[in-house]
């Protein structure tokens, strides 16, 4: 038999303060990042930002570490469970912990329908990535993560929501690879890395 719901999210690992997120926030490159830098992080401003696939919420955690107040939305209930637990946690941690969990803000819901009551200045869209074609594992939280939330069919809706309800741009995480979501504009710019790159809208609001 499968395992249900509720065992496939106690084998999330949702951790703001150990771990590989701690050492990130402790020791990483701060803004000049390829998510800051493709989020619009800028020197004198720091943007407003949902992320509409909150996940794990490790991107979350990082933009809110640099200063961002941060809307996190989440549709499956199991998954926001744990990361209300992983805030709480974080929350009670050293200061600088603390005060980025603080910025989080943590929604339960399909962002399809949440984005038209907000107004932020960004908005991240980390959908599932398409099956890798090669042999590499995809490590074990993120395995557990795709069989409870799926494979997010209605990712392309998800991005013509999120492209009407930013104030600057949007920002969608995609595989370095990976050919273009369809049913999208082309993007001003990308950010490549090494085996992701961020696909950037700009969408300036009069």
């Amino acid at each position: 038999m499968p395992p249900s719901p509720e065992d496939l999210a106690r084998d999330l690992t949702i951790d703001f303060v150990g771990g590989a997120v701690g050492h990130r926030h402790r020791f990483g490159g701060g803004r000049g990042q390829d998510l800051p830098r493709a989020a619009g992080f800028a020197k004198g401003f720091t943007p407003t930002i949902v992320d509409a696939t909150a996940g794990l919420g490790r991107d979350a955690f990082l933009l809110a570490s640099l200063g961002a107040e941060v809307t996190l939305i989440e549709r499956s209930p199991h998954v926001h469970a744990r990361l209300a637990e992983a805030i709480a946690a974080a929350r009670q941690a050293d200061p600088a912990t603390a005060q980025a969990a603080g910025r989080m803000t943590l929604l339960l819901g399909d962002a399809r329908e949440l984005l038209p009551t907000l107004s932020p200045d960004v908005v991240t869209v980390d959908p599932m990535h398409p099956e890798r074609s090669s042999s590499a594992l995809v490590k074990k939280d993120m395995r557990t993560l795709r069989d409870l939330v799926g494979t997010d069919p209605d990712q392309a809706e998800l991005m013509n929501a999120a492209l009407a309800c930013a104030r600057r741009r949007v920002v969608l995480k995609w595989p370095r690879k990976a050919p273009p979501m369809s049913g999208l504009p082309s993007p001003s710019h990308q950010i490549v890395g090494k085996t992701l790159r961020y696909d950037v809208f700009m969408t300036p609001r009069t």
